[in-house]
């Protein structure tokens, strides 16, 4: 099957807002074997959107569409959609129920603005009607039209949870399609360029995809298939393949988040943390909170941002400090050692480093940061050069910091000495 996809928005061809929804779809839709022919952005435009659907109708075998369902003046899909494809707009009773349970929880009324929302071409279906995160469906000249919303986190999981499986039950290849994804941290996208080449002609029918999701990099495994048992013995030989290449920079598969991985190996091994943090402001803290049962792990944590903060909170040395500067190896072991104590866990992790744009120097340039671990008989420390912008550097040292306490409780080994990740 072949198909396009259409991104609905003046904030996304302005230059405002940057475009993730176009990019994830494409890799989450070629990943598993689907044909991707365009890809169109338009704002909010009457006569620009009917264009792009009608192009589409001619062109396409399926089409998604994300934006413009929401309940601002500017939010046009439904109505463009209706004229563009001479359908009359109806009520969605489904849709306005959700609407309704939405605005009484938080005490609103049922506006027409919000209202609006659920009124949709006619002959089209829900996605997801016992969710939050709901788009609509039709069918036009044997084209399948997704309109999901432009919210990237609810378009991704619409994508992954319906779109994809709906397509691929309508291919007539073979019966049974299966896809996995690996998800990596710590090997960056040449990295990975050279797994896929020296995997090539080693993985039958198997089709390897590649697509980033800062600050990791997913592989797919996609294979159609007569029967299950065999497409699943494929894709396990060549996982196991790639998981001999790549090691331990597989940290999970599937839909679980590093910080879930961190949460399933303590709870397995019944370890319990703390963490010290500095330059990421609390982030990985945040993390590991987001994760429900969390408290049966996560002792707490604390914020030492500036030099008294980490004396007087958890006892680093004023003379370690002064001699070897708060962004160093000997202040990120005393901090894990002091977070631990303090917070009577078993594991005290710590960060402290340069986030940017200013604070740099030639020794330390914006970017260094060390990573501390400490245990019962145990501590470690080392140092890194992460880049980007000040985001994607706490966004690195969050993720590097959780990825550090899933290998050690793993028994897998710290190598000291300056290490650099994309």
């Amino acid at each position: 099957m072949q198909g396009e996809i259409i991104t609905i928005g003046t904030e996304l061809v302005s230059g405002r807002t940057l475009d993730l929804n176009a990019g994830y779809a494409a890799g989450r839709l070629t990943a598993s074997g689907l044909k991707v022919i365009r890809v169109t952005s338009v704002g909010d435009d009457q006569e620009m959107v009917a264009d792009a659907l009608k192009q589409a109708l001619a062109s396409s075998q399926f089409v998604i569409v994300t934006g413009g369902l929401g309940s601002t003046e500017d939010d046009l899909t439904n109505e463009i959609v209706a004229k563009a494809l001479k359908r009359p707009l109806c009520l969605d009773q489904d849709m306005l129920g959700l609407i309704k349970d939405h605005a009484q929880i938080r005490n609103r009324a049922v506006t027409p603005s919000l209202e609006k929302m659920a009124w949709v071409p006619e002959g089209s279906k829900m996605i997801n009607p016992h969710g939050t995160a709901c788009g609509f469906y039709l069918e036009e000249s044997d084209v399948a039209f997704y309109f999901l919303p432009g919210v990237p986190d609810q378009m991704r999981y619409l994508i992954d949870h319906f779109v994809i499986p709906d397509l691929l039950s309508r291919c007539e290849a073979h019966p049974v399609m299966r896809q996995r994804t690996l998800k990596l941290y710590g090997l960056d996208e040449p990295g990975i360029a050279e797994v896929f080449q020296s995997l090539k002609g080693k993985t039958g029918d198997v089709v390897l995809g590649f697509y980033p999701h800062f600050p990791e990099n997913h592989i797919t495994l996609s294979l159609r298939g007569q029967d299950e048992p065999s497409v699943i013995g494929k894709l396990e030989q060549v996982e196991k393949k790639i998981r001999l290449l790549v090691g331990d920079y597989i940290f999970t598969t599937g839909m679980r988040s590093m910080e879930g991985e961190v949460a399933e190996t303590l709870r397995a091994r019944a370890l319990t943390l703390s963490v010290a943090e500095s330059c990421t402001g609390g982030l990985i803290g945040h993390l590991i909170t987001t994760v429900s049962g969390s408290s049966r792990y996560f002792h707490g944590g604390a914020v030492v941002y500036s030099n008294q903060a980490k004396i007087e909170l958890l006892d680093v040395s004023p003379e370690c400090i002064e001699t070897h500067g708060a962004v160093s190896d000997q202040t990120a072991r005393e901090m894990a050692e002091g977070v631990r104590r303090h917070f009577h866990s078993d594991l005290g992790l710590s960060v402290t480093g340069i986030a940017g744009p200013d604070g740099g120097t030639r020794e330390k340039p914006v970017g260094t940061v060390y990573l501390g671990l400490a245990a019962h008989g145990f501590i470690t420390a080392s140092r890194y050069r992460f880049w980007g912008d000040r985001v994607q550097i706490q966004g690195n040292a969050a993720m590097m910091a959780l990825d550090w306490v899933r290998r050690y409780a793993h028994g897998d080994p710290f190598l000291p000495g300056v290490r650099t990740a994309a």
